[in-house]
């Protein structure tokens, strides 16, 4: 009968370290995962900036965000140079900077972000003024009925009917996953419509302007529907 074959020596000690080699490895991986994301995301993002023809949006990005300029570069603004005017049908026509905004009552939003292209951003945060406080605090004046953003890229623009602007899950938003939004993001102030498709939340807001009708933003002048509610959305809620 043929002799079985004898283990090699350290045979086992050499699996158990190849195991715990692997382990190691995954665990560095799984670590280092949310840093390499953001890396990712930020190279999508600043290569967004620079690309005319939106082909950077098609680039894979797991569990991140997706970036589209509809202009070939967005100008950058900060604390020197960033204003949200608020006109058209109020009683008082507004200039916010960002300190102005942040001193403002702040209320969080914690709804996924979902895109027309399928993509999803599960339970994000985004913190800013409630846009109800802002019309508020300008006078919507009759006949006032919508609202209609203006961004400092000089091409995009967005509007919402004035009952959907007074919900509470529609922000100036200054804040996303708990920081100041970054350019590549629609900073340093952009516009949230938590119950809506992504494309509904504008970046770059640089204006309100109350109208007495709705007023097709960008992308609903290339055929998106005009109420960009989600399957799921509670279309008659004021909860956020």
């Amino acid at each position: 009968m043929a002799e079985k074959p004898k283990l090699r020596a350290g045979g086992a000690p050499v699996g158990r370290r190849a195991m715990l080699g692997m382990l190691g490895a995954g665990a560095a991986g799984i670590a280092a995962a949310p840093c390499l994301q953001r890396g990712w995301e930020g190279l999508l993002g600043a290569a967004s900036q620079i690309d005319p023809s939106g082909l950077t949006g098609l680039l894979p990005n797991p569990g991140g965000f997706r970036y589209y300029s509809v202009v070939g570069s967005v100008p950058h603004k900060d604390e020197t140079n960033c204003e949200l005017t608020v006109g058209g049908l109020v009683e008082s026509p507004k200039t916010y900077t960002l300190d102005a905004l942040r001193a403002m009552p702040q209320t969080r939003v914690v709804h996924d972000v979902v895109c027309t292209d399928g993509w999803r951003v599960e339970k994000t945060p985004f913190e800013g003024v409630k846009l109800a406080d802002i019309l508020d605090d300008a006078g919507v004046r009759p006949p006032g009925a919508a609202i209609r953003f203006t961004c400092f890229d000089g091409a995009y623009s967005e509007s919402v009917t004035l009952e959907q602007a007074r919900r509470s899950d529609v922000l100036v938003a200054l804040n996303m996953q708990d920081k100041p939004i970054t350019h590549e993001h629609g900073g340093p102030v952009r516009l949230y419509v938590a119950p809506m498709y992504f494309y509904k939340s504008a970046k770059w807001l640089s204006g309100i302007s109350v109208t007495d009708k709705v007023v097709p933003g960008y992308w609903e002048e290339r055929g998106y529907a005009v109420d960009g509610w989600l399957d799921d959305a509670d279309r008659h809620s004021d909860a956020a």
